[in-house]
Order: C-alpha cells, then structure tokens, then sequence
C-alpha cells in the first residue's frame, strides 16, 4: 500500500477514546491460528518478543491505534511493557484469561495494568450457555464496571447477544463472531495449548483444530449485529485464514463486513507478518471497503 493512504483509517468513538475501526487481534502473537497444529506452532516460534514489539510498532506506523488481546501475564503484559518502554502507545482492549485460578483478580490486574476495557472470554461465555449457567458471567461483567473499564461481553453464539439483551445486562459492547467454532463446549485453542504443555501429557502440545466455519454463520450474527444498539466489535471475518484464498477474497470480505456492521462498529482482525505485510495491506483493505 502507498506510503501516503498509511494513517487515514477512520476513528469511532469507543467510550472517551477514538478507536480506529480496525484493530489488531492477538489470537496470531500467542499462537492460536485456529488452523492446524502446525501453524499454530510455527506462530509461536516466530513471534519472539522482539517481532512482537516490531508488529505492534508497525500497528502504529500504519495507523491502527488498538490492540485486541488475551490478558495473560507471561505474553501480553511482558510485550506490551517492552513496546512502551520504547515509547510505544496503543489503546489495549484485554480478554479475560479464563485459565486463571480468579478470573476475578485476573479483571482486577487487567484494569491496573492499562487495558481501556476488558471483555469476558467468548469460549467461556459459550461454555457457559451450552452448560445452562449463562448468568454466571454476569458477575464478571460486574467486577469490570467496578474497576471504571469499558465493559465487553464476547460469544460465538448470536444467541447469548439476544439473551443478554433481552435481560437488560450493564456492558458497553459484544465481541461478535462471524462464524461460530464453539457449537459444543471446549477450551480456546490457546488455552488448551498451555494447558497440555504444563502438563506434558504430550510431546506436542498443540491439539489438532477442529471447528466448522459454516457459511450460513455470517449471515446470523450480522443480523443480531444490526438489530442491538451497542457498538460491536466483529472478529473472525476472515474465518480464520478461510477466506483468504486470494487478494480478493480478502478484499471482498473487508467489503462484506463493513457493508453489513453499524457505523460505529468495529473490525477486529488478527495478522501475522511472517510472509507479507499484512498490517499495511489489510489497511488498504479497509480504506478501499470504506471508500465503495
């Protein structure tokens, strides 16, 4: 992409702050390519922390100001405090860790530690409705309006959002899927990774990826996206890698999804810069989505 398009991605407000309405994912940093074991390994081995502190400077250069992540202690919280003693600045919206032994203190440290807004864990919000203890998640909610955070519930699931809609919960936006990977209940890829590498119970730690991105799944949850109010942040447009057959393929997803959220919703889409530079292409993406 020309040098002169960086910078000019469009900002939406996002509580007091301007977020751009495209942000980086962090699922690709930690390994999970919700593709194959391999790839998810050869994720991990290259993002050392050094080429994690060159993406999120290169986040910046080309003009997204906000980073989407899990809130674990060993990754993101050591990348991000290497990144700003360079100077670096980024807006941080944090996932809950639900591998934590409290999610509650795990809220608590997330706030204290920058994150602008916090949002509950989409696999075990999804865990959480299959198994019928849905209202669980509601008190997580609350420890984050407690500690003055933008509160976030994520989910698979179209139907949690019309749930939670319909009994009037406090939060300020969903993590809304595209597609969804969580029809029975699992772990995240991430979390089941770390899990069986702390346990060595086997010699690879990564289980093989097996979820359905179904075609049918975009189009449910852009309707419950347009009918709720609250601002949206949509991830998985690109169905993981799916639909990235060709540079156009990519281009005609960017243009499905902004055609199809609101005007104040939000893009999350995590890239990987091994091969090309997928920060400054998927801006081009965006400006030319936004401009038709």
């Amino acid at each position: 992409m020309a040098q002169e398009r960086l910078n000019q991605l469009p900002a939406v407000s996002f509580g007091s702050a301007q977020v751009t309405r495209l942000i980086s994912g962090g699922n690709p940093l930690c390994g999970g390519s919700h593709w194959s074991a391999k790839r998810s390994r050869e994720m991990v081995e290259y993002h050392t922390p050094e080429r994690v502190v060159a993406y999120l400077h290169r986040l910046a250069e080309c003009g997204i100001n906000t980073i989407q992540a899990r809130g674990d202690y060993h990754r993101i919280l050591h990348w991000l405090e290497l990144f700003r003693r360079e100077g670096g600045q980024l807006h941080w919206i944090a996932q809950t860790a639900s591998e934590m032994h409290d999610v509650f203190q795990n809220i608590r440290i997330l706030a204290s530690a920058g994150a602008m807004a916090i949002y509950h864990h989409g696999s075990n919000t999804d865990r959480f409705w299959v198994e019928g203890r849905i209202d669980e998640a509601e008190d997580y909610l609350k420890c984050m309006r407690d500690q003055g955070v933008r509160v976030g519930l994520a989910t698979h699931h179209p139907e949690v959002i019309e749930y939670v809609e319909e009994k009037g919960w406090d939060l300020d936006f969903y993590m809304a899927c595209f597609y969804n990977v969580n029809r029975e209940v699992r772990e995240s890829e991430i979390v089941a990774n770390r899990q069986r590498a702390i346990d060595g119970g086997a010699d690879d730690p990564f289980p093989s990826v097996n979820e359905d991105f179904r075609d049918d799944d975009p189009p449910r949850m852009i309707r419950v996206i347009q009918a709720v109010d609250k601002q949206c942040l949509a991830f998985k447009i690109l169905g993981a890698g799916r639909r990235c057959g060709t540079p156009g393929d990519v281009a005609d997803a960017f243009r499905y999804a902004y055609a199809n959220i609101k005007p104040r919703d939000i893009v999350v889409v995590g890239m990987w810069q091994k091969y090309r530079d997928e920060i400054a292409l998927n801006v081009g993406h965006v400006l030319d989505a936004l401009d038709s």
